[in-house]
């Protein structure tokens, strides 16, 4: 009867003290600030040509900046994260300039200076996933868009034209709500997210930077 009474006491304390962190959040998670160069954790995707990704110090802090001549090629950071538990990105970016020839809603003006997007993979290939923010060249600011080459990935204008073009902007997206306005359901756990600055469509050149990429947790 004693060990018994111990072993149950045991396992009330274990229930306990997982009631008492079930409510804890996880922190912020970084991905890169660049400020040690790019990390390891990149993996390169080559779709024509190669855009240029080299880590550097801009306006005093650290960044990666993106140099595409008719190209398009991204990076790409592997992760297996709950959106629950993960459900806001952030990061920085600044531009020379939008795609002069740049349109959102054809497959020859699919060309952007700068976008960081969330991958959604699925066991089902053709039913993976991904939420494009992009700094958009002619879609209104806020305006969600399928791309243009397949409705598996949504355009989400969260720049858009030259107005801010040659300064940071930070920015900080909600995904879950982004997804589900995007998809019309929950996401999915998230398998990568990635930053691509391409314009092998409209042959034209880009240059951009992007500053530090983080997934937070749950906040105001």
């Amino acid at each position: 009867m004693e060990q018994w009474k111990r072993a149950m006491g045991l396992v009330f304390l274990l229930l306990a003290v997982l009631a008492g962190t079930a409510g804890i959040a996880a922190g912020p998670l970084l991905i890169d600030d660049f400020g040690k160069g790019l990390s390891a954790g990149w993996e390169k995707k080559v779709f024509k040509g190669e855009t240029v990704y080299a880590p550097v110090i801009d306006e005093g802090r650290p960044a990666l900046k993106a140099e595409s001549r008719a190209a398009a090629s991204a990076l790409i950071y592997r992760v297996s994260l709950d959106p629950k538990a993960y459900p806001r990105l952030s990061w920085s970016w600044k531009i020379v300039r939008t795609i002069r020839k740049g349109d959102e809603r054809t497959k020859a003006g699919d060309d952007y200076a700068a976008r960081v997007y969330v991958v959604f993979p699925s066991v089902l290939f053709w039913r993976t996933r991904a939420v494009n923010y992009i700094w958009a060249n002619r879609l209104p600011r806020g305006a969600f868009l399928p791309n243009a080459y397949t409705g598996n990935a949504v355009m989400v204008a969260v720049e858009s034209g030259d107005g801010n073009a040659g300064r940071w902007i930070d920015e900080e997206r909600d995904l879950m709500e982004d997804y589900r306005r995007a998809f019309g359901e929950d996401p999915p756990k998230i398998g990568a997210v990635a930053i691509m600055t391409d314009t092998d469509n409209t042959g034209e050149h880009a240059v951009a930077w992007y500053g530090a990429i983080r997934f937070l947790p749950p906040g105001p």
